[in-house]
């Protein structure tokens, strides 16, 4: 792991703990790009750990510090994510399949965060979850189905009861109280990636599979 220590943090507020991790994507031309972004004070950004695509493994804010990654948005009814959570920049220009040393490495690096925190694999979430309709990141050819193998993150293997209402699946799940349209996109781009057009069954079978697992 190499220092790059960031200007852009500052102590989390009301005592809070980290119960949470936010993954993303730079979409960057380059790692130095997204490096020099992360440290800039103008920029007012910054990120716990940024991954690059060979697997090189940066720490820009300590973990006990509250880096700023997050921005507007809510998880599970509570706001300032920024203060629940530790943010992961992961070098993808939002197109292009994650590198297999990038995944190797986050793996390895969720694997000390979750217990190190007490953080389940259900707080781990990618950042359009928590900003639906404003951000899109780690998008959808990030996959989330290899962490659930690893225990880092939740993938429904079998679907749930297609009876159960969306919105009741996805509030247990966490999504913020949105439009429905934003939510069921959210919804779709981490757990139904390429899926369009109005809500199903499927939809409801999914997300209440996903729901059992939150």
């Amino acid at each position: 792991m190499r220092p790059c220590p960031s200007p852009n943090f500052g102590p989390r507020r009301d005592r809070l703990r980290p119960e949470l991790v936010v993954v993303h994507f730079t979409e960057m031309r380059s790692t130095k790009a997204a490096l020099d972004r992360l440290s800039d004070p103008a920029a007012e950004v910054s990120a716990h750990y940024l991954i690059g695509r060979d697997g090189t493994l940066w720490q820009m804010v300590e973990e006990e510090m509250r880096a700023w990654h997050a921005g507007a948005g809510e998880w599970r009814g509570r706001g300032d994510v920024n203060s629940r959570s530790i943010g992961i920049e992961l070098d993808n220009d939002g197109k292009s399949p994650f590198a297999a040393p990038l995944m190797d490495r986050l793996e390895q690096l969720l694997a000390g965060i979750l217990p190190r925190w007490g953080i389940a694999p259900d707080g781990v979430i990618a950042h359009s979850d928590m900003a639906p309709g404003r951000k899109v990141d780690p998008g959808p050819r990030f996959d989330w189905r290899r962490l659930a193998r690893q225990g880092l993150a939740i993938w429904p293997e079998t679907p749930g009861d297609a009876g159960v209402p969306l919105a009741t699946s996805l509030d247990r799940i966490g999504y913020p109280d949105v439009t429905p349209d934003l939510r069921l996109a959210a919804f779709r781009l981490r757990f139904r990636p390429g899926v369009s057009g109005p809500e199903c069954a499927e939809d409801r079978a999914v997300a209440a599979a996903v729901a059992a697992l939150s």
